[in-house]
């Protein structure tokens, strides 16, 4: 039996928790994201980048951040794709292309860590501005086009990699590149990246590479997929590969991506990337035509995320994992990916509007749901 020290002792940690939790999200809202917020989106975020890898590289810095942002509890473990994560919220591609910051990022809670996309070839993406906020929305328009300083790159950062966070690689193709000859770019990414990463992201549903959507369909994506899964299943420690889908197809589109991903074997799918839609937005009609094309992300995508994830895990039957990515800005809308059949979720928007607290609150929300 615990003595009254050493409950009291318990109960102080415990308040001191709360407060600092508090204290964390309050100084984000109230300080950190209006400064930022005042700043270019991609500016803005490439100061972060900045500022995250100087603070952290402070003496004793990471120990404070992990107990900040850390919550370390078995039931959070999550044994998925052969893989074992210490929690089930990870960080989607994007935020760290060209893997920048595993190790840093690693201090701040994630359970684990997805670079990208990565291109075979460096490339700077579309002209700027390319990344805009909708503030009155909680979401984020992109247009950025696979900006990636290439494979070899992130190989070169991958190699000096301390941490031991679970890494995802998510590839694609170059711009240049035609889609008839598109498996040769996934080839390159998949055979570079392979002795570095736990499992590979294939995408071919971001709506920012011309014509890259169309590799979604049936005939080419089978061929991509089959033929990563037969390279991979001939390495001695095959990676789990998943297959990162748009949440515009239609439901006989997801019937076949449930089709095809049991005829190549692959391991399973992420649902879902940016979408193309523009409805039922609070932002103003000029706003958006002014901001243009681009893959939006953010709140107004919860929905239709967790339809996707829903329809593919009823019409597989739980046959396959699927990563849920897409409108996560509350401990509530990861429990409802989890709830649709999600087995891991990923965050990337909602991070930015909620701040690193994020993933401690969500993880602490799991651990409440399932005591």
């Amino acid at each position: 039996m615990l003595s009254d020290t050493t409950y009291a002792v318990l109960i102080s940690q415990k308040i001191s928790s709360i407060f600092a939790e508090k204290a964390c999200t309050n100084l984000y809202k109230s300080l950190i994201r209006p400064l930022l917020f005042r700043m270019d989106a991609e500016k803005a975020h490439y100061f972060t980048f900045s500022l995250l890898k100087k603070t952290l590289s402070i003496p004793g810095s990471r120990l404070i951040a992990k107990s900040l942002f850390h919550v370390s509890d078995n039931h959070l473990n999550r044994q998925v794709l052969g893989l074992s994560f210490p929690n089930p919220v990870g960080l989607a591609a994007g935020f760290d292309k060209d893997a920048r910051m595993i190790d840093e990022l690693a201090a701040l809670g994630f359970g684990f860590v997805e670079i990208g996309t990565v291109t075979p070839k460096a490339q700077s993406g579309n002209d700027k501005p390319r990344l805009f906020r909708l503030v009155e929305d909680r979401a984020i328009i992109n247009r950025m086009g696979f900006n990636n300083e290439g494979v070899d790159a992130a190989v070169r950062r991958l190699k000096k990699v301390k941490s031991d966070i679970i890494i995802g690689g998510n590839i694609g193709k170059n711009k240049v590149t035609p889609n008839e000859e598109a498996f040769s770019d996934y080839r390159i990414c998949f055979e570079a990246l392979h002795p570095y990463v736990h499992y590979f992201a294939v995408n071919v549903s971001s709506p920012n590479t011309p014509g890259l959507r169309s590799l979604q369909e049936k005939e080419p994506l089978k061929k991509i997929l089959s033929g990563l899964q037969e390279l991979n299943l001939k390495k001695e420690n095959a990676k789990p590969i998943l297959l990162k889908i748009a949440p515009d197809l239609t439901d006989s589109q997801l019937d076949d991506i449930v089709e095809i991903v049991k005829e190549s074997g692959i391991a399973g799918v992420i649902a879902t990337n940016t979408t193309i839609s523009r409805d039922n937005l609070r932002s103003s009609r000029k706003k958006i035509e002014h901001i243009g094309a681009g893959g939006l992300s953010g709140q107004p995508l919860t929905k239709r995320s967790t339809e996707v994830i829903r329809h593919l895990s009823r019409k597989s039957e739980g046959a396959f994992p699927v990563i849920a990515v897409g409108g996560i800005c509350s401990p509530q809308d990861a429990l409802e990916k989890l709830e649709a059949g999600a087995a891991l979720i990923q965050v990337y928007s909602g991070y930015i509007y909620e701040g690193p607290s994020l993933i401690k609150r969500i993880n602490k929300a799991i651990l409440k749901r399932i005591r």
